[in-house]
């Protein structure tokens, strides 16, 4: 059984609200982090994708950390650095993708990255394991990423290769309808605020390099993830409205098939992240799925007091805790 370490909130930034806004909002330096390497894959006819990879000196000897970013993030998000470091000095080789556009790539893909496309973590995945002999993998995402990690690991489901280990999603928007809803709460107007300033660049960005697909006539007035979805992330990989997208994009349709040792950390003070979907029969009846839900946490922050053997992250540091119990380095 794995020993989950406790988790004691930081004293200073308790409270949903305000530990999720410190934790996006502050950096940190990471000097024991090495210049990752560039790796672009051509996961598709039209899409290639950036991941920054630490390999380890013998990555055919070494297990790996794939890593996965939420909405409007990047391979470079404080958490995806945060992990990188503490897997890299652990033993693991890391590989941080950036989803299709994200991380300044809009130039190398056509579409659009979406909340449920696990072909390109996949094709990752293929890749590590038949061109790099990666021999154990762990897969780990946060928010967007989580849910993305638990559709991949359920769509595998008895299938997956025994390369990969374990599975571990922070905060993940497993059902995408209830998240959107949480998020459209007059309290959560800043977070919707800040996606869609991020959004509506990105949109401007793809426009001005393919102005075939992209109409920014659509853009107007749309100050919303739902109704940026409705008008762009829906129709444009054929869900067409953006309640089909989130009901098939959502890994909760597909938790009950995963069976790898998946873990899933939440809290209960998530501003848009609610507990209740973890509660469903499809994720607490998988005895192969693992769910903690934190008092508190806030969303994908889980900052604790730091001390002379730990940063204040607590989940980034059970993440790799878990990776080495299902995939051990030495």
């Amino acid at each position: 059984m794995f020993d989950l370490p406790h988790y004691v909130p930081s004293r200073r930034w308790r409270g949903g609200h305000l530990m999720t806004v410190y934790a996006w909002a502050r950096s940190r330096p990471l000097p024991g982090l090495p210049e990752p390497e560039a790796c672009y894959f051509d996961t598709d006819t039209d899409a290639r994708v950036l991941a920054h990879c630490n390999w380890q000196p013998q990555r055919d000897k070494a297990p790996a950390l794939l890593l996965l970013h939420g909405l409007e993030g990047s391979s470079l998000a404080h958490y995806m650095r945060g992990i990188a470091d503490k897997a890299w000095a652990a033993g693991f080789s890391v590989v941080r993708l950036n989803q299709r556009n994200c991380g300044g790539t809009e130039h190398l893909s056509r579409g659009l990255y979406h909340s449920g496309l696990t072909h390109d973590p996949l094709y990752l995945l293929r890749h590590m394991i038949d061109k790099e002999g990666v021999p154990a993998i762990v897969v780990a995402g946060y928010s967007l990423g989580g849910n993305l990690t638990m559709k991949l690991a359920g769509e595998l489901g008895a299938d997956a290769p025994p390369q990969l280990k374990a599975v571990c999603a922070v905060s993940p928007t497993i059902d995408l309808a209830l998240c959107v809803d949480a998020l459209e709460r007059r309290s959560n107007v800043l977070y919707q605020l800040n996606f869609m300033r991020n959004l509506r660049a990105r949109m401007q960005r793809k426009a001005a390099l393919f102005p075939d697909v992209y109409d920014l006539a659509r853009l107007k007035g749309v100050w919303t993830v739902r109704g940026f979805d409705d008008a762009y992330t829906a129709p444009l990989n054929g869900f067409g409205t953006a309640t089909r997208y989130y009901d098939e994009a959502s890994s909760l349709h597909v938790v009950d098939r995963i069976r790898v040792p998946a873990l899933v950390l939440t809290a209960a003070n998530d501003p848009f992240v609610p507990p209740d979907q973890f509660t469903r029969p499809e994720i607490a009846g998988n005895p192969h799925v693992r769910v903690v839900v934190t008092e508190d946490g806030g969303h994908c922050a889980f900052v604790s007091e730091p001390d002379s053997a730990h940063d204040g992250y607590w989940a980034e540091h059970v993440i790799v805790r878990w990776a080495l119990e299902h995939a051990p380095t030495r």
